[in-house]
């Protein structure tokens, strides 16, 4: 079973950065499209990035265009969110999510069957 684990979350001030990553079990990593989707109290889950199975191709949400990277390392089963200049409105759970690609509607939450538990991010003003 494939199992998705996030980790990095914490407590920044506005203007810091964080670093989340995701780790996905198995041997089949570099098959896995991968995204990170946030979610806010009483908000639905909104896409954030995702790549392509190579990591060669991304794609971001417009609230965090040019301020957050996402990153696949097939070598290591990770991929790696890094979150600059954030925002009190980044603040919310981030969940890492992955499917075997091609990814058809890569930001949408039903185009991904693996989920992580979630990592909360709170950006302080």
């Amino acid at each position: 079973q494939v199992t998705v684990v996030e980790s990095g979350g914490g407590l920044v001030q506005a203007g810091g950065s964080l670093r989340l990553s995701c780790a996905v079990s198995g041997r089949t990593f570099n098959r896995y499209a991968m995204a990170w989707f946030r979610q806010a109290p009483g908000k639905e889950r909104d896409f954030v990035a995702s790549t392509d199975r190579y990591g060669g191709t991304t794609y971001y949400g417009d609230t965090v265009k040019g301020r957050f990277t996402l990153a696949k390392d097939n070598a290591k089963n990770k991929v790696y969110l890094q979150m600059n200049s954030l925002k009190p409105e980044d603040t919310a759970v981030y969940y890492c999510a992955a499917d075997l690609g091609p990814v058809a509607t890569h930001d949408i939450v039903a185009a991904y069957h693996l989920w992580g538990q979630g990592t909360q991010v709170t950006v302080s003003s």
